[in-house]
């Protein structure tokens, strides 16, 4: 196990700069994912901790060693690819025993500890068996169990359930967490999945245009996005994000006011006609009316079993509300969606949270 630090990291490909002056620690232990969408900078990152990139400034530390320019084999650390990256022509004890292979172990040794750790993650039945000749689903198992035989100090994950099915993804999210709570091992995941990101992580970093933009607990993160990039990444539908204009007692938006009395603290430096964004998440709206409601043209209803999603158009806005109850909610024509106050997430002109 291993503390890492991140100070000042920036990797650049001729002028597109992929990693920004990029600052973090994972403590001891702690699993922390790296969540944003295709071209943010999270694989980059991932990859320059691994030594498969070179850093162009700023430092890297791995339990207390500086490990900037160190090579992969030097930095004592498991990564389990977004493709598993077996070799087909080895059967699953030889691909899971490659790391003792090239450290020089005998191969009675490596033949107990591929059978201790098979027997662990329950696929001992697999060893003599090639890539080909297993599921999806066993084939990252044992990408996780080659990562963990030469008990690595770090774990890196590089989207390793992008290629499962919905199932098996769920199953592999709760064996990876038990896992990683079972070993005790600081680890660094790669996911564009928000819901990955929240199920696994002691902590998520949120990646945008090579910058951290914001670092805390999962659910921090989510009820306190620190801006409205963050706010409009997480969450499934995302918030519902409003622009309206700061008038006095009212924010005016287009089709709609709200009054500004319940956030008198949080709008003192805001000035008068300043354009700020409004934001309530679909879990907090319900059909209704109110002092706190929207409304509009029923767009659409869309059942998931124990939930319904229901989207009404408001102006050039499509405000949607995740309605709880086996039954459909009969929705048509002009809708109201109500909300309280407290639910109420607001954005200053530069995009950042009015707390």
């Amino acid at each position: 196990m291993a503390h890492v630090s991140f100070r000042s990291v920036s990797k650049h490909f001729g002028n597109v700069r992929a990693v920004d002056d990029v600052s973090f620690d994972i403590d001891d232990g702690e699993f922390v994912c790296l969540l944003g969408p295709s071209g943010c900078g999270k694989t980059t990152t991932l990859r320059l901790m691994a030594g498969l990139e070179q850093v162009t400034h700023g430092t890297i530390h791995i339990a207390g060693k500086d490990m900037t320019t160190a090579k992969p084999k030097e930095r004592d650390i498991g990564m389990v690819f977004q493709d598993y990256a077996l070799f087909p022509h080895m059967t699953i004890l030889d691909n899971i025993g490659y790391p003792l292979k090239v450290r020089g172990v005998p191969a009675e040794k490596r033949r107990e500890r591929v059978t201790e750790v098979a027997r662990s993650l329950s696929m001992d039945h697999l060893l003599d068996r090639r890539p080909a000749q297993i599921s999806g689903g066993q084939q990252q198992r044992t990408s996780v169990a080659r990562a963990v035989v030469h008990k690595p100090q770090v774990f890196l994950f590089d989207e390793p359930l992008s290629n499962l099915d919905a199932k098996l993804r769920l199953e592999a999210r709760s064996f990876l967490k038990h896992l990683q709570r079972e070993l005790g091992v600081t680890s660094l995941y790669v996911t564009h999945d928000q819901a990955e990101a929240m199920a696994l992580a002691d902590k998520v970093a949120v990646m945008d245009a090579g910058k951290i933009v914001q670092l805390d607990h999962p659910l921090s993160v989510y009820h306190k996005p620190t801006n409205t990039f963050v706010a409009n990444f997480l969450g499934s539908p995302p918030m519902n994000l409003l622009q309206v204009s700061f008038d006095g007692d009212l924010f005016k938006g287009e089709g709609f006011s709200l009054p500004t009395g319940p956030f008198e603290k949080r709008l003192q430096d805001v000035a008068h006609g300043d354009r700020l964004t409004l934001g309530v998440r679909p879990e907090h709206l319900r059909l209704g009316n109110g002092t706190w409601s929207l409304g509009g043209q029923a767009y659409a209803i869309e059942p998931l079993g124990p939930e319904s999603l229901v989207s009404i158009r408001v102006a050039d806005y499509l405000v949607t509300a995740r309605i709880f109850g086996d039954e459909l909610p009969a929705v048509e024509g002009h809708t109201e969606l109500a909300f309280e106050p407290a639910h109420v997430h607001l954005f200053g002109t530069d995009g950042l949270r009015l707390d």
